[in-house]
């Protein structure tokens, strides 16, 4: 995995992602086939698995929504991530610009501090969100979207996250997300929405690279006849929280 860190904190990541639908018994079962060639990876440090918290940002007319649901090649879309589930002061909080350029995908990230997280929801306090992050190219971006998009929180999307890593050779990661489920919000940690479960019963596998899938994955691909699907899980949340909907075919 390609990562640049700049000059202001912006944390650059570069990588070939493809993304699985399994059912959970598959899901398991893959796990405890790839134990000898994998290990738990290092951002979840004691734990095996951890939660993933993200609020997404759309406009009214949903055209990150769209430009996914339509295969745009160039595209880009802004969240608000974190690893916890409630609001304390020692809580990790990125703002992120996660996209695709052709075939790589890459994420621009930087952190933000919990006590400016108002000056994120609202357009009238990108002023003082500007002047408290100075020279950070990301914030920049983030606010000349807010103004010409006219992007505000839309979506807030939680899952359990189990990371692996490859244990020999070159860069691989795979991550099995369940328990995915959404909810309309404007808050990363308050939201008066009910939860909604995005693909019940169901995990999603993503491996991450920088050049090739060694040869045991592509074991397992053919073993479980894994299909590679273009699945995003803001787009499941969306449709999950009845916000708007792919009609294609209909």
């Amino acid at each position: 995995m390609k990562k640049v860190q700049t000059k202001t904190d912006n944390e650059i990541f570069s990588r070939f992602e493809f993304k699985y639908i399994i059912k959970k018994n598959v899901s398991e079962a893959i796990q405890n086939e790839i134990k000898n060639f994998t290990k738990i990876d290092s951002y979840a440090s004691s734990k095996s698995k951890y939660l993933v918290r993200s609020l997404y940002f759309d406009n009214n007319l949903f055209t990150n929504f769209h430009e996914k649901v339509d295969g745009i090649k160039k595209r880009y879309k802004f969240r608000i991530r974190t690893y916890v589930d409630h609001d304390d002061f020692n809580t990790p909080l990125f703002l992120e610009m996660k996209g695709r350029n052709d075939l790589r995908t890459y994420k621009v990230r930087t952190k933000i501090n919990k006590n400016d997280l108002n000056l994120f929801y609202k357009q009238k306090n990108l002023p003082y969100l500007k002047h408290k992050y100075l020279n950070n190219k990301l914030i920049e971006k983030y606010i000349f979207d807010s103004y010409k998009k006219k992007i505000i929180p839309k979506v807030l999307i939680d899952y359990n996250r189990l990371p692996l890593i490859n244990k020999n050779g070159l860069y691989f990661r795979l991550t099995f997300d369940s328990n995915i489920k959404a909810c309309e919000s404007n808050n990363i940690f308050n939201s008066t929405n009910s939860w909604k479960a995005c693909i019940p019963g169901n995990d999603i596998l993503e491996v991450k690279f920088d050049f090739t899938i060694p040869p045991w994955f592509h074991r397992i691909i053919q073993s479980y006849q894994l299909k590679r699907i273009s699945v995003s899980k803001f787009v499941l949340g969306i449709e999950a929280s009845n916000l708007a909907h792919d009609y294609e075919g209909i």
